[in-house]
């Protein structure tokens, strides 16, 4: 097993005693391992190594989590019992303290785990308390292993802040463990946008000039889960696409007024544009394609799995262990009934929204005339990923821990009816007649706990279309840009993109193709912050499939298929302060020199 998966196993067995866990070759054998103090605490390498790895398990579990990003878009129905039903209502309360997923006031994506601000701060606290202490007691260390721990630690603290900015804008930005006593760094005001921006870029040159971590690692290194230098460049690309991005990129704020610039520069610069598109082609030229660190995996439905960790697609990710510190996942995502027995909460419920960006095989979406779609046979001839990643009605499903398969069936039939038929009501049935998926662990039963499949934040795909859309927005659609997301498409079997599309043509293409792409990976949320278009299609109602027979009594005519409105106005509402998400007032209230977010 690899090394930090062990990491991660003793933080399960040890989290009572501040996580003072790790494999047993780190640590000297005359040292107890659950009465570390602060001088035993930073004497070795290994026992250092400790505190990091506690950092490493601040990385947000978000397979642990019932409620994801992708609850607060159009592309799923999470159910009336979760925050985002309350989001997708325009709910989003800055005095709420409620982080939990069920009930409450809604606070939007910031009761996703380490998306609130306690819980991020809390993780920059140990960030900045492990590069205080390491350069404290730097004589303990060798000066390979200090310059790596060093740089690990602060590409930590630019994740967690980069999760917040993503959401909230300029943050006050902390650099050492603060004390309460020191009333005087005690209190921080606001850095704004650009300042925040530049310092996590600024972290991750930083991390990428020194060149002590690794480019990547592979399935059966040491260190397979640590962050590398893929994962900095990675993530200074993804912020400046953000950056970039008509959000941020404006004079004005779609949230509202915006005087201290903290949700945005206050200007357009075109040229950002071209900076992400520079950085990503970096790590392409780089890094990028055949016989280099970084590609395509070949099988785009199984990349995920446990038996690819660490595949050449992976750029970052979040280690699970089984039973110790395994996933959740396959307990929320799959169909409901399986073989006749309950066994998922069914979280994951695409809406007819997301199923119609699929496009037919032939590469021509379903609305155009001449793409051979059906309405009335609408799972025929599609998108490969289709296939791979939704569960429709009449979908075979079989996953290795089945004993047979199972044909999933949400029609409404009065003569067989089905467990997951679609469900009007509330209970954990899909309402939308679909359910995801997509990176589902096939070897284990739905269960808490039990998977030991990686959470991956970041992948190469990300690279190459972030850099089709950066580079395209910035000259506009030349031959690299055909060549990135065709690239892309060419592994699902999808035909090349027609040749002569105009900017906007080709814009489309690549938010379609992100889309179809990212879903369930938590991407769209942001794409649709970030594009400034969530107040367009978050304001549309929501659909899901009603299959029905003609004839229900002996299903003796024809099935009908009828997209229907999702109940409860589900999907309907998004008002322009959602666009940037508030500070908790209750922190603002211990904390006067915070100034809060337009619109709250």
């Amino acid at each position: 097993m690899k090394q930090l998966k062990k990491y991660i196993l003793y933080t399960g067995l040890f989290a009572a005693t501040l996580s003072t866990f790790s494999c047993k070759k780190f640590l000297e054998d005359n040292i107890d391992k659950g009465s570390l103090n602060d001088a035993t605490q930073w004497a070795t390498e290994a026992n250092a190594d400790i505190f990091l790895n506690d950092v490493y398990n601040q990385l947000p579990d978000i397979y642990s989590q019932a409620e994801s990003l992708d609850n607060m878009t159009d592309d799923n129905d999470g159910g009336f019992y979760y925050s985002s039903y309350k989001y997708k209502q325009g709910i989003l309360d800055a005095a709420s303290t409620n982080y939990g997923l069920f009930g409450g006031a809604a606070v939007g994506a910031a009761t996703i785990s380490r998306y609130n601000w306690t819980a991020a701060f809390n993780a920059i606290r140990r960030c900045n308390l492990f590069i205080q202490k390491i350069n404290q007691n730097k004589a303990n260390y060798s000066a390979a292993w200090f310059n790596k721990r060093l740089d690990e630690a602060r590409f930590h603290r630019a994740f967690h802040y980069s999760n917040l900015f993503l959401l909230m804008g300029g943050l006050p930005l902390i650099f050492e463990p603060q004390t309460r006593t020191d009333t005087v760094n005690l209190y921080k005001s606001r850095s704004t946008y650009a300042e925040t921006f530049n310092f996590l870029v600024s972290t991750m040159d930083t991390i990428l000039n020194n060149k002590y971590l690794a480019v990547k690692y592979n399935k059966g290194q040491a260190d397979a889960g640590r962050v590398t230098q893929g994962a900095a460049l990675m993530l200074k690309a993804y912020l400046q696409l953000t950056a970039a991005s008509p959000t941020y990129n404006a004079t004005t704020s779609p949230a509202g007024p915006d005087p201290d610039k903290l949700a945005g520069f206050g200007n357009v610069d075109n040229n950002r544009w071209a900076v992400a598109a520079a950085s990503f082609k970096k790590f392409m030229d780089d890094w990028g394609g055949t016989g280099k660190p970084y590609n395509l995996f070949p099988e785009d439905s199984t990349l995920w799995y446990e038996a690819n960790e660490y595949n050449s697609e992976v750029i970052l990710d979040r280690v699970h262990v089984p039973n110790i510190k395994g996933s959740n996942y396959e307990q929320y995502g799959g169909p409901v009934y399986v073989l006749g027995s309950y066994y998922t909460w069914g979280n994951y419920n695409p809406t007819q929204e997301l199923v119609d960006e699929f496009e037919m095989a032939n590469g021509k979406r379903i609305t155009d005339p001449t793409s051979g779609y059906d309405p009335q046979n609408p799972y025929v001839g599609r998108d490969r990923r289709f296939y791979k990643w939704i569960v429709y009605d009449g979908a075979p499903y079989k996953m290795d821990w089945m004993t047979k398969t199972d044909t999933i069936y949400t029609r409404i039939d009065k003569v067989r009816p089905s467990l997951n038929e679609i469900d009007f009501a509330s209970t954990d049935v899909s309402n939308t007649a679909y359910y995801s998926k997509k990176k589902l662990n096939p070897l284990n039963r739905p269960s808490t706990g039990l998977s030991g499949a990686n959470y991956i934040y970041f992948r190469y795909t990300e690279v190459v279309l972030g850099y089709a859309e950066a580079q395209n927005e910035a000259v506009g659609p030349d031959a690299s840009v055909y060549a990135a997301v065709n690239a892309v498409r060419a592994r699902s079997s999808q035909p090349p993109l027609t040749p002569g599309m105009t900017q906007a043509e080709m814009r489309d293409a690549i938010r379609h193709e992100r889309r179809v792409e990212f879903c369930y990976e938590n991407k769209r949320f942001l794409d649709l912050i970030r594009w400034r278009i969530a107040h367009v299609v978050m304001n549309q109602p929501l659909h899901g499939m009603k299959i029905s027979n003609t004839v229900p009594a002996n299903n003796s005519g024809v099935w009908k298929y009828e997209p229907v409105l999702l109940g409860g106005g589900r999907g309907h509402i998004f008002a322009n302060k959602q666009y940037i998400h508030p500070i908790p007032q209750p922190v603002i209230a211990q904390n006067t020199k915070l100034k809060q977010n337009p619109g709250y």
